[in-house]
């Protein structure tokens, strides 16, 4: 699942007229590189939700064949019900097994066929370092691979995800977060992580989009 629903409020006005998971990104919009990441890992079926701008991403991408992958849209109403509502309303696109859940506005060379489904936990986090809009973190990651909510030198959540259906099975429709639902399943030992080091950026604000825009440009070799 691809989570396409914010408003992006934080990146008006480049949101007053596109969807933030259709902004580009070295001339490629961000959620187009999650699904080129996603086939390559051997993905065949995808889930996206929309709210704000959602007919423009459906047009966009259509039903995924262009990817040989198959798209299904899990459409939520004006103001969107929330990363954990979200993911909540399209369980039944989703199946009984675990699941990935990416976010639509992140850029990162995270490659999710290194993700594997958690044997006993009810979510596996991909952790990264604290970026500097994030400083103190989100959760912290013991020796034996477990997210915990305590004291601590924490690391940022990526917004990448495995998630066990049975992780929602006290929540409700409608709109809600999805980090009390992680630190209730953290209580209870049951969140796995992982500290990824490599290239992440949460393109949040115009501001990351132009400089991780620059970056890639200066990267990119020459013609």
């Amino acid at each position: 699942m691809i989570l396409a629903a914010g408003r992006g409020e934080r990146m008006r006005p480049l949101t007053d007229c596109t969807p933030k998971p259709l902004l580009p990104v070295a001339g490629q919009p961000l959620i187009e590189r999650h699904i080129e990441a996603l086939v390559q890992a051997g993905f065949e079926e995808l889930v996206i939700n929309h709210a704000h701008l959602g007919g423009q991403i459906e047009a966009a991408l259509g039903d995924g064949q262009r990817w040989n992958i198959n798209i299904l849209y899990s459409p939520e109403p004006s103001g969107a019900l929330e990363t954990g509502g979200g993911i909540f309303k399209a369980l039944p696109l989703l199946g009984d097994a675990p699941f990935v859940v990416i976010n639509g506005d992140i850029w990162t060379d995270y490659d999710p066929a290194h993700l594997i489904p958690p044997k006993h936990e009810l979510a596996h986090l991909v952790l990264v370092d604290n970026p500097a809009h994030n400083p103190e973190g989100d959760f912290l990651l013991s020796r034996d691979g477990l997210c915990s909510d305590g004291a601590g030198k924490r690391l940022t959540f990526s917004g990448i995800g495995i998630y066990h259906p049975a992780l929602f099975a006290a929540c409700k429709p409608g709109a809600f977060p999805l980090v009390p639902v992680l630190k209730a399943a953290m209580a209870q030992g049951r969140v796995s992580g992982e500290h990824y080091t490599g290239r992440w950026v949460d393109v949040g604000t115009p501001q990351r989009l132009e400089a991780l825009n620059r970056s890639l440009s200066q990267a990119a070799p020459p013609d």
